[in-house]
């Protein structure tokens, strides 16, 4: 059995006293050094995602490779991996991610691989999605197109105005 001590000290693990003319087995080469990586290991991602507390107003893009749940108010666009809007969130512009969860308010277009809007979700504005979730209750006002690629930056076609304008 390994022990964390074991594998870490850097001076040879002491052997117990053998009984008189039993054999000593020599001791275990030091598997620490086996065990460090030959080549450099690029660091974790980061496994929370980054928050915008309820009274944070942004003013300008936000964008980011990873997580982001938004609580606050944000006039821009943003643009992450997973996007999570709180209840508590106002966003005024376009939002764009992979993942997009909303149970706030958005005022724009949403772009999202799986966007889903839950009961608490008040959405003004496009949503073009791969796949689309939307919970009883959700508030929508614009439509829904689906794209096989909807994070393209490819200019969307503009959507028909409703019958009767």
């Amino acid at each position: 059995m390994f022990s964390k001590t074991r594998v870490t000290e850097t001076r040879p693990p002491q052997t117990p006293a053998a009984p008189a003319g039993a054999e000593v087995p020599s001791p275990e080469p030091d598997r620490g050094a086996e065990m460090q990586p030959t080549a450099a290991v690029a660091p974790r991602a980061r496994v929370s995602p980054s928050v915008l507390s309820p009274d944070l107003t942004v003013t300008g893009n936000i964008q980011t490779q990873g997580d982001i749940t938004i609580e606050g108010t944000v006039e821009g666009d943003i643009r992450a991996r997973q996007l999570t809007i709180g209840e508590t969130a106002t966003i005024k512009g376009e939002i764009v991610g992979d993942d997009v969860i909303v149970h706030g308010r958005v005022v724009g277009r949403v772009r999202g691989l799986k966007v889903r809007l839950s009961a608490s979700a008040r959405v003004e504005g496009d949503i073009i999605h791969k796949t689309i979730a939307i919970e009883s209750g959700a508030h929508f006002e614009g439509s829904v197109q689906r794209q096989e690629d909807p994070l393209s930056n490819g200019g969307t076609k503009k959507l028909a105005p409703p019958i009767g304008d």
